[in-house]
């Protein structure tokens, strides 16, 4: 993105007041991600035999689980998990997704034929059954559910990459490049690829979310973070057995990933508008 353009998206992405909020979540989340080492909290495997499912209080802000672990600790370090998930597994999806997509736009015929049949039969499937379906095979740990997540979400990136391309190839700058000509190589990573990046990186920016509901789905079921490891999705599959008893122990979990997901749509939808040439 040339540096006017980016400068003139970044005023119209201060503008919007939704889109502030959702980067001031993301932002939050993420400092609290990487400081988790830093910040002075119990050890999240640290269990008790003596504080089991206290509510919260000065000892434990947030209160502690089943077996005396804090909670505060454990959303801490669960957040790493999450949000590591969502960004691996959005990155995974665009390095496969984006260069398929460029083939089958740029070059067509036999080749667009293939990846477009092949993306369609992974989008038939619903995004979280072929998660759940890839996870289960590759078995559970949260590296296989990265990658499961990935490979789900890459057929979104290959048709959004794909029609961009069909748009963008037909330019007058495009043709003009093919007259001087430059080979297909310098066109589709000179050319084209800079003019399809803004939509790639909002579609990015909202698939996250998804991926981080995915990847707490996943643990929820088993099938990501494997305790004691804390992860939000596996503190709510615990939680649902002390509803009753402790429902602390599902406020703050639910609560985080809520949190988490509207911050990355409202930042999603704020870039969307931003990156809009059309928008003024």
């Amino acid at each position: 993105m040339p540096p006017r353009s980016g400068n003139r998206a970044w005023k119209k992405l201060k503008r919007n007041r939704s889109a502030l909020v959702g980067l001031v979540l993301v932002s939050f989340f993420v400092l609290i991600a990487l400081a988790a080492p830093l910040l002075p909290v119990p050890d999240p495997a640290a269990t008790s035999w003596t504080a089991v499912r206290k509510a919260p209080s000065a000892a434990h802000w947030l209160g502690t689980d089943e077996i005396g672990r804090d909670i505060l600790s454990r959303m801490i370090w669960g957040a790493r998990a999450s949000l590591m998930a969502g960004v691996v597994s959005v990155i995974i999806a665009v390095l496969i997704g984006v260069p398929l997509g460029l083939l089958s736009g740029y070059f067509g015929k036999w080749i667009d034929q293939i990846i477009s049949r092949i993306a369609d039969a992974l989008l038939a499937t619903p995004f979280l059954i072929l998660a759940i379906a890839l996870a289960a095979f590759l078995g559970p740990s949260l590296t296989n559910a990265m990658i499961a997540i990935g490979l789900s979400a890459m057929p979104v990136f290959i048709r959004l990459t794909r029609g961009q391309v069909l748009s963008v190839k037909t330019e007058d700058f495009v043709e003009g490049a093919r007259a001087v000509g430059l080979g297909n190589g310098a066109i589709i990573f000179r050319y084209i690829l800079p003019n399809v990046f803004a939509p790639i990186l909002v579609q990015a920016t909202l698939t996250i979310a998804t991926a981080i509901i995915a990847e707490a789905s996943l643990s929820f079921l088993g099938l990501g973070q494997q305790p004691p490891a804390p992860s939000w999705g596996s503190m709510l599959n615990v939680a649902k057995n002390f509803l009753t008893q402790a429902p602390w122990m599902a406020w703050w979990p639910g609560a985080a990933i809520f949190l988490v997901v509207l911050g990355f749509n409202l930042l999603g939808d704020g870039l969307r508008d931003a990156l809009d040439p059309r928008e003024s």
